[in-house]
């Protein structure tokens, strides 16, 4: 006699059985009819029947479970998944499930164009580095749980010797008025005009998290997030200013626990709504006359300004501690999406790890804690939907850096560069990152290069 193979309720659910009660008529119809059939055959014919169920209607087996996928496929969509073309900067930098990723997203079918950037890394649903153009559509994840993450840069004019000068006084700047991931300030003041937004009495997720924003604005978050001050090669005479050096101060930083929390409460929201296949699931998304996809392109635009302001309450400090005001400051976006127009149609633009590069656009580049940032202006190339990079990008994982490099050899690295570090850990040793030059290399389409900035004191968590 035959082996009985008995199926399991993931194997039933990979074939589109997702709904509980679906699995459970399966599992049942083929237990009990098909016993002693062998498995690849059992999964054949649920698979078939999933794809045709109308076939089986009349089965007198399988009749019933034909007419509860036939009710169910009528309440949930059903989506064809098409490849689509798209052009890559720097393929030989970008590593495979990174490449696998976009051709997710590529295959959705709200999407109409995208593109891959130099940095590009896995990432959850779109990878980082990926630029993805949707119609009348919103992707959380493919804007990222960090919100409006963002480069903000202030050059002051100063002596060139400043920084050299004037290090220990830089250094306390930092220690005094810089504050990385729980810790917050104490002489916060509710002046700042984002919390007199009206969005707040409109949405009332925004006045949950309130409390929470205003604990923490001018503040960073962990990770690669950092405060650093170095100098800026201005390479090209630009905003009124000679070519030359000028002290700078530089961030990296996002919307903090606000935008987090809004980022993972719309993605479940939009994975519930659409219900996708598991490979597509955290490209699940919002259609923008849907009530969902209003709130979620209001509030990302809430945690977009929120994370600015952070940016703006940093710099305020740094400049007010040092008595010095900044000539210029330049600051983008990433991490975001922007309702833009390509082609003649109004497409929404998603930059999960991308940055802005519109034609005359500036933005900010930065390499690791020992390598260039780099100031740019945008040429608006139309293939990459006017985008750039948003930094070198990690060749390694967090993890597998710290179990990699040790202390000494980070210590040493540091040093040979001459940068001094203030906290900071092992997943951000600067090895663990692509090299900067030839990202930029990479882009030489997508940006000019008007200058490079030299971090020499760095703060992160």
């Amino acid at each position: 006699m035959a082996k009985k193979e008995k199926l399991k309720s993931k194997e039933i659910a990979a074939l589109g059985y997702k709904d509980a009660v679906l699995r459970s008529m399966a599992m049942l119809a083929v237990g009990k009819h098909y016993k002693y059939t062998p498995k690849e055959e059992k999964m054949a014919l649920l698979a078939n029947l999933w794809k045709d169920a109308e076939a089986y209607r009349q089965d007198a087996v399988l009749g019933p479970l034909a007419l509860k996928v036939l009710d169910y496929q009528a309440e949930v969509p059903q989506y064809d998944f098409v490849d689509k073309d798209f052009p890559i900067f720097g393929v030989e930098q970008i590593a495979q499930n990174a490449l696998d990723q976009m051709k997710n997203a590529m295959r959705l079918p709200i999407t109409k164009g995208g593109a891959l950037m130099p940095d590009a890394h896995h990432g959850y649903g779109l990878p980082i580095g990926g630029v993805l153009a949707t119609e009348n559509a919103i992707i959380p994840y493919a804007v990222g749980v960090d919100i409006g993450c963002r480069m903000c840069m202030s050059v002051f004019e100063a002596p060139s010797d400043f920084l050299e000068k004037e290090r220990a006084q830089l250094l306390k700047s930092l220690n005094l008025h810089s504050r990385f991931g729980r810790a917050t300030f104490e002489d916060n003041k509710r002046g700042d005009d984002f919390f007199d937004r009206p969005e707040f009495g409109q949405l009332s997720i925004l006045r949950r998290l309130k409390d929470k924003a205003y604990a923490q604005i001018g503040s960073s978050g962990g990770g690669n997030h950092f405060v650093e001050w170095g100098y800026l090669d201005l390479e090209t005479e630009r905003f009124g200013l000679p070519k030359g050096r000028y002290l700078t101060l530089l961030t990296h930083s996002g919307s903090r626990g606000f935008g987090a929390f809004l980022a993972n409460h719309y993605s479940r929201l939009a994975q519930k709504k659409r219900q996708l296949p598991k490979e597509y699931a955290h490209l699940s998304w919002f259609n923008m006359e849907e009530a969902e996809g209003q709130e979620y392109w209001m509030a990302m635009n809430m945690a977009g300004d929120y994370a600015s302001a952070c940016h703006h309450h940093i710099h305020r400090r740094m400049a007010e501690g040092l008595g010095l005001q900044p000539y210029v400051r330049v600051e983008n976006h990433h991490n975001f999406a922007w309702k833009e127009v390509h082609n003649g149609k109004e497409l929404i633009v998603h930059r999960k790890g991308a940055t802005p590069a519109a034609a005359g656009e500036l933005g900010v580049i930065p390499g690791s804690m020992t390598a260039p940032a780099f100031l740019v202006e945008g040429k608006g190339l139309a293939a990459a939907l006017g985008s750039a990079s948003h930094g070198a990008g990690r060749k390694m994982s967090r993890r597998r850096a710290t179990e990699t490099f040790s202390k000494a050899e980070m210590k040493a690295i540091l040093k040979n560069a001459g940068v001094e570090l203030i906290g900071g850990g092992l997943d951000e040793s600067p090895d663990a990152y692509k090299d900067i030059e030839s990202v930029i290399a990479a882009q030489t389409d997508l940006v000019n290069v008007l200058g490079r900035f030299y971090p020499k004191l760095v703060r992160m968590e």
